[in-house]
């Protein structure tokens, strides 16, 4: 299968399983469609638990 018609159906399958339309599977990165596809799947790491967001925020202030 070919570059293209491998990305073809990988949009035609964004669209289906995320409700996304063209110009939002080409805009994604492939880790943004990995993320969702992960989430699908049942294997999604476990959300952050509110100490690790603590931490970020003070590591990574923004504003």
């Amino acid at each position: 299968m070919s570059f293209a018609e491998s990305a073809a159906r990988a949009a035609g399958l964004a669209g289906v399983a995320f409700g996304w339309n063209p110009d939002a599977f080409w805009g994604a990165t492939p880790a943004e469609l990995n993320a969702l596809v992960q989430a699908v799947r049942g294997d999604a790491p476990s959300p952050c638990d509110r100490a690790t967001i603590d931490m970020l925020k003070e590591r990574f202030p923004d504003g």
